[in-house]
């Protein structure tokens, strides 16, 4: 895993002073680091019945309809408001200063689906948790949650307990 971290730029002061961004089109643009990373998320779950995977926009579309390819599962985008054309469930959840909301088509998870989160990045978890609470209020059940990058210091696991929680690096 420390050849993955090595292609993860640190941008420091990005979006804003203080904080140091991590980012991932370095590794995504590197063919064997981009395949490691799909193989490493492939083999975490390998063996499990899959029925969707579920991205989360933005950077969680870079992993989501890979892993959803390499598992046989389909795939089922999570959007901001306004982005999806037909019906919708909506989940608000809070952000250190206010609210956010995510969407999911209301037909996208029937009851009793198996379902796998993907996303780049487990931060404060607040965005996870929120999506995990869209899946399950449509009936489907969360499987486990996989990252490719946690940042430890935020402590995003408090936000998601007894949840099956992977991430491929640690910051």
């Amino acid at each position: 895993m420390t050849e993955l971290k090595s292609l993860i730029r640190e941008v420091p002061d990005f979006p804003k002073p203080g904080i140091n961004f991590y980012d991932i089109t370095t590794l995504l643009k590197d063919p064997a680091g981009w395949r490691a990373t799909i193989d490493a998320l492939k083999a975490h779950y390998a063996g499990i019945a899959v029925d969707v995977v579920v991205g989360i926009e933005a950077r969680g579309f870079f992993f989501a309809p890979a892993m959803a390819y390499a598992l046989g599962a389909g795939f089922v985008p999570v959007r901001k408001p306004g982005k999806l054309p037909a019906e919708t469930e909506t989940v608000e959840y809070a952000l250190e200063y206010g609210t956010d909301r995510l969407q999911m088509h209301k037909d996208a998870i029937g009851p009793g689906m198996k379902v796998l989160i993907i996303d780049d990045v487990l931060a404060t978890g607040g965005t996870a948790a929120a999506v995990a609470q869209l899946v399950e209020r449509l009936g489907g059940t969360v499987l486990g949650l996989g990252f490719v990058i946690e940042l430890d210091f935020l402590n995003g696991r408090a936000k998601l307990p007894g949840r099956e929680l992977f991430s491929l690096l640690h910051y």
